[in-house]
């Protein structure tokens, strides 16, 4: 997932915890005062029991059971939340009840979740403090099915800002997820991207109903299958948060997504190909730079429809492992994400794993859920 060099457009990719803090164990103000003063150990660690509480306060509003009533937030972690930032929590919380809904209604639900922050990096400048995080999530699947994955997770990386006050304390003044890519589930509110302009010479393809369940589409998965599709989706399971080494990334400039699924294609037997009288003839992977099909969300759906690398799924509950799916999340004309299917349950839902958001095993259902007036794209690898 990356904007293109040729295209313009085409790269996108509960309670709070009781964890109060006394003002004595927060940074005095004096010191707050300096750009390059280094915070002490005790004001990193109430930011990160901040950013803590409030994303696990978000996370804890998709888990059943959770009261669905509108919440008054004072604090989070022990810090108070600014007005704004109040009621920007209270709307997320509305809003992630709204998704737990919607995936109820898609049979989908979860028990039980777990949240982590870290607190990567502080700066500090006159009165305000801005703290850049990282967001580990676990949620765990009820068996509504009954052959659900134990588990889904996924990487998030925000930046929060505090704002020191009189007394020397600090208060939450904003926050915003820094990944590009579609949010994660506990995130509130998805974000429009540009349209793309589309080449004349290449196969466009067709959005995908989201029937469920869908008619069969049975694909071989065993001996004589056309590719190793098992070993796409170990790949993707492999490197969804631990990335390899041995290839780029694009997370500051447009995100992964496409990236990594280019990478986990070509570990299950796709072949590059470096020259083309095309524009979107070539894909591949060189050391001195990536095709524009190899990261590109558009780019790749042109290269892989036009040269008949994939076919196009009626249904995207069709999908099996290896398979692929794209989202249009504003219907602008241009596809922003990419994410392969790396398992899929016996009653016929399809888990995905992808980068930007670094997460393993989402369902569609709860793709769906967050994104319902999205348009979507799947593909037969």
């Amino acid at each position: 997932m990356r904007p293109s060099k040729t295209v313009a457009g085409t790269g996108r990719c509960a309670a709070l915890a009781a964890l109060s803090l006394s003002a004595a164990a927060l940074l005095p103000l004096p010191a707050a005062h300096a750009a390059e003063a280094a915070p002490a150990p005790a004001t990193t660690s109430t930011f990160g029991r901040a950013a803590d509480a409030l994303f696990t306060d978000r996370t804890k509003a998709l888990v059943e059971g959770t009261p669905a009533g509108r919440t008054a937030l004072k604090t989070a972690g022990g810090v108070p939340l600014a007005a704004a930032q109040a009621t920007a929590q209270t709307r997320a919380l509305e809003t992630l009840h709204g998704t737990r809904s919607r995936l109820a209604s898609l049979g989908e639900a979860y028990t039980g979740s777990d949240t982590e922050v870290t607190v990567d990096s502080v700066r500090l400048q006159g009165r305000t403090a801005t703290v850049q995080v990282t967001e580990n999530t676990t949620l765990t699947y009820a068996k509504i099915r009954g052959d659900e994955p134990d588990t889904t997770a996924f990487v998030a990386h925000h930046q929060l800002t505090f704002a020191a006050r009189r007394d020397g304390t600090w208060q939450l003044t904003g926050e915003h997820l820094t990944d590009q890519g579609p949010r994660p589930v506990n995130a509130p509110l998805p974000v429009g991207m540009g349209a793309v302009v589309r080449p004349n010479d290449v196969i466009d393809a067709p959005r995908s109903a989201l029937t469920y369940p869908a008619p069969a589409k049975a694909k071989n998965l065993g001996s004589g299958a056309k590719y190793p599709y098992a070993a796409m989706a170990a790949y993707a399971e492999k490197y969804w948060q631990n990335y390899n080494s041995a290839y780029r990334h694009y997370n500051g400039d447009g995100g992964d997504c496409t990236n990594f699924l280019s990478q986990s294609l070509y570990a299950g037997g796709w072949k590059q190909i470096t020259n083309s009288t095309t524009d979107y003839g070539t894909w591949y992977s060189k050391k001195s730079a990536d095709s524009d099909t190899w990261v590109g969300v558009n780019e790749w759906s042109w290269f892989t429809q036009t040269t008949k690398r994939t076919t196009a799924l009626a249904y995207a509950y069709q999908m099996d492992v290896g398979d692929v799916l794209q989202i249009d999340f504003d219907k602008d004309g241009s596809k922003d994400h990419s994410m392969m299917t790396t398992y899929r349950s016996v009653s016929g839902m399809p888990y995905m794993t992808y980068h930007s958001n670094d997460t393993y095993r989402r369902s569609l259902s709860s793709v769906i859920a967050a994104y319902p007036n999205a348009a979507y794209y799947a593909y037969r690898s």
